[in-house]
């Protein structure tokens, strides 16, 4: 096997560890996985396993990033294939409900639980966590201030608090839907969030509208 070969082999591997140990942390958090777990379960040798990532931290940190992408690939993305405004956000909340909806991860929202679990426990795991939800509220603050700008929302709209209302209703809505096995929450949060969106869309649309 040439050395590409054997290159893309061994990203292949750490791609399946990687996917399968982010399903697990989804369920049981981060703390549920091992190198011997994985190996076992995807019938991989334990050294084939260590090589990846040396450490439980590092397989920990790594499956962090893995969870980050998946998650930019089902919300962010087509968010971004949307014209920059109002519908940009609109397409944001609803990919990011359609993400938890599938769900994508078995455990529902990789972060959500992730968070719980390493929220109070300093290190370089919680600061990759709260790495990836600063990204992800600087990213949905950009998206409503594309919106104000344009003229959508009300210019004195506190953009921060609009973030964290928004994330909040939206993570609660999954988190009591799975709880209670009930998809019902889930559509209690897309009208809370259409509600809140509502009452800070400028009146007469974008400026130049008719």
């Amino acid at each position: 096997m040439s050395t590409d070969g054997r290159l893309l082999k061994g990203e292949q591997t750490r791609n399946v560890i990687l996917c399968r140990a982010a399903d697990i942390a989804s369920a049981e958090g981060l703390e549920g996985l091992s190198i011997g777990r994985l190996a076992t379960e995807l019938r991989i040798s334990k050294s084939g396993v260590f090589t990846h990532f040396g450490s439980k931290e590092e397989l920990q940190l790594a499956t962090v990033r893995k969870a980050a992408a998946v998650f930019r690939e089902h919300v962010v993305e087509p968010a971004l294939a949307v014209p920059a405004g109002l519908g940009r956000v609109r397409a944001l909340l609803d990919a990011w409900q359609r993400y938890q909806r599938a769900p994508v991860f078995p455990g529902g929202c990789f972060f959500h639980s992730t968070m719980a679990e390493f929220d109070a426990r300093p290190g370089r795991v919680r600061d990759a966590i709260a790495g990836s939800q600063g990204d992800w509220r600087a990213f949905m603050e950009r998206c409503l201030r594309e919106a104000q700008e344009s003229g959508e929302i009300d210019p004195s709209a506190d953009l921060p608090q609009l973030v964290f209302e928004l994330d909040a209703v939206c993570r609660t809505g999954a988190a009591n839907a799975l709880l209670h096995d009930d998809p019902a929450f889930y559509d209690r949060a897309a009208r809370a969030m259409d509600a809140r969106l509502a009452a800070v869309t400028a009146r007469g649309g974008p400026r130049g509208a008719g």
